[in-house]
Order: structure tokens, then sequence, then C-alpha cells
């Protein structure tokens, strides 16, 4: 019988690794290297990895770590640079075969490009948004004009599914950033970003085991739906630089530190690590709404390409970079997520409203030219404060991916010549070979693990049609 979770004893504490036996085989030294590091923060009470586990700064992407809140730390490096990273997935009314023609799937992507800018430096088409009522109020500092169906209340689903339309923040803390930073944050509003960020037409194939939940979502067999990853953009990266020296600071003060100089870390009390959690939280409310603008200009597409009749409710939104204060057998928590998603049972007092009864959809995308999943949280997640996978996650490099795989692979991995080809808006294939599958873990061995631990259950699995990406 497999095992899918192992406790890792290690010279600073316990690591919870949750991987199948071939996952867990190939992992490298380095990342049990960064959770021993990791593990000598002080007062930390449980630290895990989901499956996807790779290395990354000062932490690993996909880790968990929970410290109680009346003493706990909060740590820069153990949310991720960009905060507040996430995915989205909206339900559509079109079916699959309306999209059989490789053609109109190509004429979709370049419609797409017309209401989406994809250029690195191009300005988005929002300029009437004002960034510091988002990064104050989040989706509740939007116009009316771009809540579509803010006009139907009973059918809207904009301000209610989602993880959160708004993160409480002391403005204050807003003082700090320069007009370059708002500017360039104005001007990026509603803008992937390069990487592995991306917008993603797919068509739904329901897991018969769920298909009760498939449908309480509004999910049917064949269904077009959009999965977008993006995150806070230059807002997010300007929080972590402008408070990584805050931290280094603190920790030269106080003697704190580790083998890594890149952990950085604080007492959640000190001054400095609440101005980052303020800070922090402003950049979750600039990354959700950042997820919902993409949204709304892949509608407008969508209603310029298939007339007035399309529709494009959203399913979920979720984070998979940050941290905050959690309820756990009646005692408050602080947990840390990087690299990994939250995903609730049915009857979580935590889950959303319209979720209540089934649990969340729990967003996992895959590589480029793989299945993506949308799960549901099991109730045997609670051993892992209900941390699971955030993807595929890497196993080389983007220079490493470029030496060993041909563009011929990349190629037939995404079908390309084929009716069945997954359409992208590059010129050529050669641009994005650092995002091809090869870079990343096979997505079903990453899957077949959460289900495995009893961590979460599929639900549908999402098939790639036409992606498109961010410039670098």
């Amino acid at each position: 019988m497999k095992e899918y979770m192992q406790k890792v004893q290690l010279p600073s504490g316990v690591v919870h690794v949750y991987a199948g036996p071939e996952l867990f085989g190939a992992l490298d030294y380095q990342v049990f290297q960064m959770a021993n590091n990791n593990l000598q923060i002080p007062n930390q009470v449980y630290m895990s990895y989901t499956p996807d586990v790779h290395v990354g700064v000062g932490t690993c992407i996909g880790t968990t770590a929970v410290w109680r809140s009346e003493d706990g730390y909060v740590s820069p490096s153990i949310v991720g640079s960009d905060i507040g990273c996430g995915m989205r997935v909206h339900l559509t009314n079109l079916h699959k075969d309306e999209l059989k023609d490789v053609k109109l799937r190509r004429k979709l992507v370049k419609t797409i490009e017309k209401y989406l800018p994809v250029d690195d430096q191009a300005r988005g088409h929002f300029s009437d948004i004002r960034v510091e009522h988002i990064v104050t109020k989040g989706l509740h500092g939007l116009p009316k004009k771009y809540i579509p169906d803010s006009y139907t209340p009973r059918k809207s689903t904009s301000l209610t599914h989602v993880e959160s339309s708004r993160f409480h923040i002391d403005e204050n803390v807003l003082n700090r950033f320069p007009d370059a930073v708002w500017h360039r944050s104005h001007r990026q509003l509603g803008t992937l970003g390069g990487g592995n960020h991306f917008a993603e037409i797919q068509a739904i194939e329901i897991a018969e085991e769920n298909r009760e939940v498939a449908e309480a979502w509004g999910l049917f067999d064949g269904q077009v739906v959009v999965m977008i990853h993006s995150g806070s953009r230059a807002w997010g990266g300007s929080v972590n630089q402008t408070c990584s020296s805050d931290m280094q600071r603190v920790m030269r003060q106080n003697e704190l530190g580790t083998a890594d100089p890149k952990l950085l870390f604080a007492p959640l009390e000190h001054p400095a690590a609440q101005n980052y959690v303020n800070l922090m939280y402003s950049a979750l409310n600039y990354a959700v709404v950042n997820r919902h603008l993409i949204a709304y200009a892949i509608r407008e597409a969508g209603k310029d390409l298939f007339g007035s009749k399309f529709e494009m409710t959203t399913l979920y939104d979720l984070m998979h970079n940050y941290a905050w204060e959690e309820e756990h057998g009646g005692q408050s928590y602080f947990v840390h997520r990087k690299g990994a998603t939250r995903a609730l049972p049915a009857g979580h007092p935590d889950n959303p409203q319209p979720y209540m009864a089934t649990g969340h959809p729990a967003l996992i995308p895959g590589s480029m030219g793989t299945a993506s999943y949308l799960m549901v949280g099991a109730q045997g997640g609670q051993a892992n404060f209900h941390s699971i996978c955030h993807g595929a996650g890497r196993i080389r490099s983007r220079s490493a991916t470029k030496r060993v795989v041909t563009l011929n692979e990349f190629a037939s991995s995404m079908r390309v010549g084929t009716d069945e080809e997954i359409v992208v808006n590059q010129k050529s294939l050669e641009a994005i070979l650092d995002e091809s599958p090869q870079a990343y873990k096979d997505v079903d061995q990453i899957i077949e693990s959460v289900v495995g631990a009893g961590l979460a259950e599929v639900v549908a699995k999402c098939k790639p049609m036409a992606t498109v990406k961010g410039a670098k």
C-alpha cells in the first residue's frame, strides 16, 4: 500500500511531507535543508510540504508553516515575493464542441488580446480605477460598472464566490510608497504578468464520484471554463522589497537568524511585523482585483466574439501565497502558505456561504499543455491545516529547460498541427519554452498524492483548449 505522507525528522524539527513514493524519492536535498532552516524560527508549531514542493528563495514553494497567533512570527519568505498570487475560474455557457474549430480558437485568443494587454510594458485598460481604493477595499473599491453582475443581485457571484473580497488594513502604512510605485501599479491593473501566469480556455470533464458536487457548483460535462493565474504585480513586489529591509533590521537588533540570510522573519507583535502584515493585506486586495479585471477583459472579448448572450460567472477565486489568522480546534493560528492552497470540506465554517454545503472549489492548475483540476477539501485535510498543492511544481529551472527540451517536444505536447491543438498567443513556442510541461512535475501524480493522503477529492478535470500568456 502506498504511503502519501511521511514525517521527516530533521535536526531542527519535523516536516510533514505529503507526496507519493516516486515524488518523495525525487526530492532534492535542498528541500530538506530549507525545511531545517525554516524550523529554526522560534515557536513554530507545524510545517509541511505539498507534493509539488520545489526550492524557492528562503523557503520552498509548497510550504505550509504555522504559529499560534499569541506568540507567532511572520515571514515574508514564507509568503513569497508575488504576494496574493492565486487562481480564478469562471464558468461560461459554451460547450467545447462550439470551439472545436481550431481557427475559431485562434480568433478567440486574438480577441482576448484586444481586451487583455499581454506585453510587459503595456498599460491596462482601467485608467478610471483608483489604486488607493483597490489596495484598501479590494473588490469593494471597484466602480460598479466593473462588477458586471451587480445589477442582478440574486445571480451575483463576483463578491461572494471568492476566498476574500476585502482585507481590512491600517491605511497609514501606505504613506511609505513613492509616486512611482502607485503609477506603475495603476498601469498594471488588469494585466497577467510574465513567467507562469496565464489565462486559459478549458473544457470540463466531471469526476463521476463527485458529480453531485459538480452540478451544485454549476458544472456540466464539456463546459468551457476560463482559468486565470496571476498576482499582485508591481504592488506586491514593492511591498516585499520595502519590508525586507525592515525585517533584516529587526533580525539584527534581536539577534535572530538561520543559516540562510534570505530567510526573513520577525515576531508578530513587533511594529515592523504589523507593518508588513498590513502591507501584505493591501497586496492581497490588489491581487484579487487584478484577477477580477483580467476576467472582466476576457468576458468583454467573449461578448465581442460570441454575442451578448455569452455568460461568464465566477466559480471561485483563491490565493496560494499569503499568511493570515485561522481558527483550528478552537485555537487561533497564524498560517503561512507559500505555493499552497486552502481546501475546506463541506460544513467548515470558513467556507463562503454559497459553498457551505459542498466545500469551496480548490483550483489547481497543471502545466501548459496538461490538464488542471477542480478539487474539494476532505475531512482528512484538517491534519494539514487544510492545505493542498497549488499546481504541478517545477522540476527544472528555466535555463535548464531551454537546454534539455526541444521545440519539437514542446510542440508535440501542445498537439500543434492537429485539430486538438492547444492554441497559444505566441508567434513562436521558443519564447515560452521554459514554461513547457517538461519543466514541471506530472500533475496527475501530484493530484494522486493529495487524494491518496485524504486531503481533497477531484470534482472535475479541466482540459486545455487555448492559452494566453503574458510577454516577458
